[in-house]
């Protein structure tokens, strides 16, 4: 059973959500309270897995709540469901709240982000970890820019004006994307040197993914006690190789823009890992290299869960779509749910083995070739009834590959 407490100071709101959300009953315990102080009490009384609380309320507002329970419950899942549309305020409760509804909102809506939030603690069994997730000050929120982006999309009438003027605000960010642009994998015929320029050329979902990547990139820092292990720069320059693995797979119902994002951040997990969990982390690289094991399998053994099921997880508190999230977790274990043909999951661990496979290029430095344990092989691919055989997913693979590493160690 899993508890949720919902927090609103209108309780004709609170009555309308307890009468769609009664087919729920025993699955969810829920839980009804008008203020701040009273959802701190059910808190001290019991495991609370996900409150869902309103903004301005008399006395302790929305904001001081959530700062209270990211502070002293940092696991659970953290929920906005108000009226406002303060940017301002947004901004202020990016960093405490894991997703942000506005009111009105359907019931199926908030059902369905519910679920997909208890799918995602289930997938990430250990309260521990959990709560290393939950209580990162600097990676939980969303990437600001990337937010903003998102937002503006779902605008019917926007253009690349106001996109470029949002890239622009943020001068590092705006170098980045055009130092990301002007590389080898957009393949263009003539640099580009403005944002406006690369948003028209390359479409605006692209451009929204080339910000993410930007701004993760932007962030990477190792620890002193990883330093001699892992290379941020290694780790980046996979993750752009993958992206653009995957996107040349995509086919049919698989978006390419959709590829391309998961591509890119299939491997956020070690972000969170190498800044939370250093030790760990580098007692499973050693494990890996000693036993020429995958390291994904060493992580499971030290750790407690994999890099892809804590990237997922996090993925899934920012509301990526959940195709997205699903690919992240499972890449290095597709087998492990039905296939359903060649979807996004599909597509980016067939993109991923290639990449990490014994003939993926002579590029790859890993000494680990032919170990991702993915179990991709002819038997699996022909059974996602792919529109291409597994020699054709290897020749777009192959001619993605750029000069530069695939690992993250860098001395394995």
């Amino acid at each position: 059973m899993k508890y949720i407490v919902f927090v609103d100071d209108d309780q004709d709101f609170l009555d309308s959500i307890r009468t769609r959300l009664y087919k729920h009953r025993h699955d969810w315990t829920m839980i009804f309270v008008s203020n701040g102080e009273q959802a701190v009490r059910e808190f001290e009384a019991r495991q609370v897995d996900l409150v869902v609380s309103d903004v301005r309320m008399p006395g302790m507002d929305g904001g001081q709540l959530l700062s209270i329970l990211k502070e002293r419950w940092p696991a659970t899942i953290r929920l906005v469901l108000s009226g406002l549309s303060d940017p301002s305020l947004a901004l202020r409760l990016a960093s405490l709240a894991h997703q942000y509804l506005a009111k009105p909102c359907k019931s199926e809506e908030i059902e369905n982000i519910i679920e997909r939030c208890f799918h995602l603690q289930d997938l990430l069994g250990q309260e521990s970890l959990r709560r290393v997730v939950g209580g990162m000050s600097t990676l939980p929120a969303m990437p600001k820019v990337f937010a903003k982006l998102q937002t503006a999309l779902a605008t019917v009438d926007v253009d690349a004006d106001d996109i470029g003027n949002i890239v622009n605000a943020d001068a590092a960010i705006a170098s980045k994307v055009l130092q990301i642009t002007n590389s080898a994998f957009f393949r263009l015929r003539k640099p580009i040197v403005r944002i406006k320029d690369a948003i028209t050329y390359l479409g605006f979902a692209t451009i929204r993914n080339v910000v993410m990547s930007a701004e993760l990139f932007s962030q990477w820092k190792m620890p002193g006690a990883l330093s001699e292990s892992v290379d941020p720069e290694h780790l980046q320059n996979h993750a752009q190789m993958a992206a653009q693995a995957c996107k040349s797979l995509a086919t049919g119902k698989v978006s390419p823009d959709d590829a391309w994002l998961a591509g890119l951040v299939h491997d956020i997990g070690y972000w969170i890992l190498a800044q939370s969990c250093p030790d760990g982390l580098k007692l499973a690289i050693e494990l890996s290299q000693s036993q020429r094991l995958p390291l994904h399998v060493c992580e499971k053994q030290i750790i407690g869960a994999t890099h892809a099921e804590i990237g997922a997880y996090l993925l899934g508190l920012w509301g990526l779509p959940y195709a997205i999230v699903e690919a992240v977790a499972l890449h290095h274990t597709p087998r492990a749910i039905e296939s359903h043909g060649f979807d996004l999951l599909s597509t980016l661990a067939v993109s991923h083995a290639l990449l990490e496979g014994p003939n993926a290029s002579e590029l790859s430095d890993t000494g680990m070739d032919g170990m991702d344990g993915s179990g991709i092989d002819d038997s699996y691919f022909s059974g996602l009834h792919a529109p291409f055989d597994l020699a054709e997913a290897q020749r777009r693979v192959r001619a993605c590959l750029s000069p530069q590493t695939t690992t993250l160690s860098k001395t394995a």
